[in-house]
């Protein structure tokens, strides 16, 4: 069984400063409770990015293994905004963003809930479409189901240069981190590292990679390394 470096309720303190910290969400709005590692996120905000404010926020605190968010997204007050309100924003948000081709990608906004598709040359443009919405106004949620074309790289080589990417920019973690390139450009990350800021690290390096086509993670966080 792993020993973990913090109790839970230290981990519930830490992660209600931490929220304290970002001035971007209240403290007040999220419940926080701990259960081995592994933090429930409870409450309601007002925008699906102060959501991912909160996970991200928990994902910070060392000790912290995995992060169930559990927030609702609700406006109050105002009847808020239809989907075709939502849906011609998400249209601005990616002609206005220059990393992210526009006539590529489509959407479909349902309830508030957004659905991009569409077939894009980059893996790091897939992601970008999604984080260029995330931030809007009336958005409850994201579904990202935009393809990647091809590439003509073989799986060897892709392995290789990940790998070469991550001794550069996370060297002490690299070497106990396995990398597995299938088909065209699906890549599996797994291993241990002590944060998550390393796995974010980790999955940044990742996606810049040409060729990369999807990224299915399956690094795990162990606070005694």
């Amino acid at each position: 069984m792993l020993q973990l470096t913090k109790s839970d309720s230290e981990i519930q303190r830490e992660v209600l400063d931490e929220m304290k910290w970002d001035t971007r969400i209240k403290e007040t709005d999220v419940g926080v409770e701990v259960d081995r590692g592994t933090v429930t996120l409870t409450g309601t905000v007002d925008s699906y990015a102060k959501k991912l404010v909160a996970q991200k926020a928990a994902h910070l605190v060392r000790g912290v293994l995995d992060v169930a968010n559990d927030i609702e997204v609700r406006f109050p007050g105002t009847p808020g905004f239809t989907d075709t309100d939502i849906a011609h924003a998400v249209r601005r948000a990616i002609e206005w963003s220059s990393l992210v081709p526009t006539e590529p990608i489509q959407s479909t906004v349902s309830n508030g809930w957004v659905t991009l598709t569409g077939t894009v040359d980059y893996y790091s443009q897939r992601y970008d479409a999604e984080r260029a919405i995330q931030p809007l106004s009336g958005v409850k949620g994201v579904t990202n189901a935009i393809t990647v074309k091809p590439a003509s790289v073989r799986p060897q080589d892709l392995k290789r240069k990940i790998e070469e990417c991550l001794t550069r920019r996370v060297d002490r973690e690299a070497q106990r981190i396995g990398v597995d390139v299938h088909g065209n450009g699906d890549v599996t990350v797994s291993g241990r590292v002590p944060t998550w800021t390393d796995v974010r690290a980790i999955l940044g390096s990742i996606r810049f990679a040409q060729g990369v086509r999807s990224v299915e993670n399956h690094l795990t966080v162990d606070p005694t390394l």
